[in-house]
């Protein structure tokens, strides 16, 4: 006789092809396929980067969106924030300043002021008590002063004129003035990180994630010395691990705002309710587009297994492709690249595959659960 189970899946999105809520939908409807009589919960997770409004609005009830009209980093543009019932603030820098709104690249020039402006409206509106800023998909490597500007923070360079925006101009700084920056909200701001990189040196925001914004090596080197100028300037330490998140956005905050920095995933799974959840499960079914060594620090998969390692529970991924054969936590991974025969194959049809992948793991869990029996 086939015991009925309680299975929890939450998997990050899968960039470029799926969403969190797409992707737990298709990997519940293919469980369901071979298991209709199992008891299913579906947490979309994030892990602070992109994604992470859809996967909040999804799983938190009673949560409301408000959208302000901000500028990006390529010109105007509405976005969005949400409102939880408790009066936190999600806000989120990928909606208002996130690397696909720039036309072409600006390593340089490029700023966070739309995400500040987004802050500024949840900061100032009667019912947040608390704001969750989530970072990642940045269009710069700024620090944060881009959207301290728009917080009321003024920047001066020489001559007493205040300095543009943008990453490039840092160097240029020499004082600033906080006699109009905003207050943060009674119960402060949490800064949710998916990197643990310093602001700075080689392992910092401008060497490790600005080239991926455009910067060739001169670039990058303006860009980290303007930082290392910043934090001189600013007198917060640089060396706090998760401050290079969304070019420096992290470090500026914290310094200034006095914000929190977080682990993303950690966070979402208290917002979302998962660590409840996970302790009632009987399987955890998490998952993402690409499984490799990152995966494990400070991103969704790594943070699910430890939760379910800690409570007993088994728990299985689904990836779009596995990279890595160091699974830690994990009891087992299904590759979608693997089922549909290549990485193109799935990426083409995804939401075939998640459900393919999902159907997979009601064969193969109880598969590898009697290996593990008898080893």
């Amino acid at each position: 006789m086939t015991t009925n189970m309680h299975v929890v899946i939450c998997p990050d999105s899968f960039k470029g092809s799926a969403t969190a809520a797409q992707a737990a939908q298709s990997l519940r409807q293919g469980w369901l396929r071979a298991r209709p009589a199992d008891r299913v919960t579906v947490i979309p997770m994030a892990d602070g980067g992109e994604g992470t409004l859809a996967a909040v609005k999804q799983s938190v009830p009673g949560t409301t969106e408000r959208v302000v009209r901000v500028l990006g980093p390529g010109g105007p543009l509405v976005a969005p924030w949400l409102l939880c019932p408790d009066g936190t603030a999600i806000v989120e820098l990928a909606a208002a300043s996130g690397l696909p709104l720039l036309p072409k690249p600006n390593p340089l020039g490029a700023h966070t002021f739309g995400f500040g402006q987004l802050l500024a409206d949840a900061a100032s509106h009667r019912d947040v008590r608390r704001i969750v800023a989530t970072l990642g998909g940045s269009a710069s490597t700024d620090g944060g002063s881009g959207a301290l500007t728009a917080l009321g923070v003024r920047f001066y360079g020489p001559s007493g004129l205040r300095i543009p925006l943008g990453g490039g101009h840092l160097s240029g700084l020499i004082r600033t003035d906080l006699s109009r920056l905003l207050p943060a909200p009674v119960d402060g701001v949490e800064v949710l990180v998916d990197v643990d990189a310093p602001l700075i040196g080689p392992n910092g925001a401008a060497h490790q994630f600005a080239p991926q914004k455009g910067a060739n090596p001169d670039q990058v080197a303006t860009l980290d010395a303007a930082l290392q100028h910043l934090a001189h300037v600013l007198g917060h330490d640089p060396a706090t691990p998760g401050s290079g998140a969304a070019g420096g956005t992290a470090y500026g905050l914290a310094a200034l705002w006095t914000a929190k920095l977080t682990p993303g995933a950690q966070a979402i799974g208290k917002l979302t309710g998962l660590h409840d959840a996970v302790a009632d499960a009987d399987l955890i079914i998490t998952g993402e587009g690409r499984l490799d060594s990152p995966s494990f620090r400070s991103k969704v998969v790594g943070h699910v297994a430890e939760l379910a390692a800690a409570a007993g529970v088994p728990v299985w991924a689904c990836v779009g492709q596995q990279d890595t054969s160091d699974t830690k936590n994990l009891h087992g991974c299904t590759s979608l690249s693997e089922l549909a025969g290549s990485a193109q194959a799935a990426l083409a049809e995804p939401t075939r595959w998640l459900e393919a992948a999902g159907q997979h793991v009601t064969t193969s869990w109880p598969h590898h659960r009697s290996e593990r029996a008898t080893a």
